[in-house]
């Protein structure tokens, strides 16, 4: 049939926005040189004039200033109208793009919607209150083993009042034998003779010194009255 009737040609692809905006700009780009170049060529002749008196001579360069400025007007209507374009076309790409990022949301959401009905059905409603049910009831055990492996046994039964009551008692005996007050007598009192005193009976302890011979009241030794 290909030989019969020829094949058709392969349709061109359609253009993509993307690069018919790059385009455009390009193109807006080169034509802003121009009119940037046309200012700077209507600056000298204004400069021209200025320095010119009337007469032949500066209506010609007046001339040439008013053919470069008409040149300039054509020129940014142009730019103006390229750039027009492309904000038009950006804002299509975008609206585009937008579609095509909703589009894509939905599926997903979709997708999303279908694995969740997939997974409820594996789940049944009644199985999970058994196991909630079975869950309390092994708590409500463990607290009554919990409470049988604490009890006491021989222990009397006491009123607890008067618990209460010798709490109270055994605060104050406490609170007394905080009291170190009676430690001060102890230190106050005199130390223990270090000999016996039955050894001197009738001399005072007092009256002897480091080597035990008997002395007066001066430290002196005393004589012996019976040699």
């Amino acid at each position: 049939m290909n030989r019969l009737f020829g094949r058709g040609k392969d349709k061109a692809p359609p253009p993509n926005l993307t690069d018919v905006i790059s385009g455009v700009d390009s193109r807006a780009d080169e034509i802003e040189k121009k009119v940037q170049r046309l200012e700077a060529e209507l600056r000298k002749y204004k400069d021209q004039m200025a320095k010119m008196r009337e007469g032949p001579a500066k209506n010609s360069v007046k001339a040439k200033a008013m053919r470069v400025l008409k040149q300039k007007k054509a020129y940014e209507q142009q730019v103006e109208g390229l750039r027009n374009q492309s904000f038009n076309m950006e804002q299509a790409n975008y609206a585009t793009q937008a579609l095509k990022d909703t589009q894509n949301t939905v599926a997903a959401m979709k997708h999303g919607a279908k694995a969740m009905k997939q997974e409820f059905k594996k789940i049944n409603l009644d199985d999970i209150e058994d196991a909630q049910d079975d869950l309390a009831d092994l708590l409500e055990q463990a607290d009554e083993v919990q409470e049988a492996l604490g009890r006491t046994y021989g222990v009397p039964d006491v009123d607890e009042d008067e618990l209460a009551a010798e709490l109270d008692a055994l605060g104050d005996e406490i609170a007394l034998d905080d009291d170190t007050s009676y430690l001060d007598d102890v230190v106050k009192a005199p130390e223990a003779p270090d000999k016996d005193p039955s050894k001197d009976v009738g001399v005072p302890s007092g009256l002897r010194n480091k080597d035990g011979v008997l002395v007066d009241e001066f430290g002196l030794p005393q004589i012996n009255s019976a040699h």
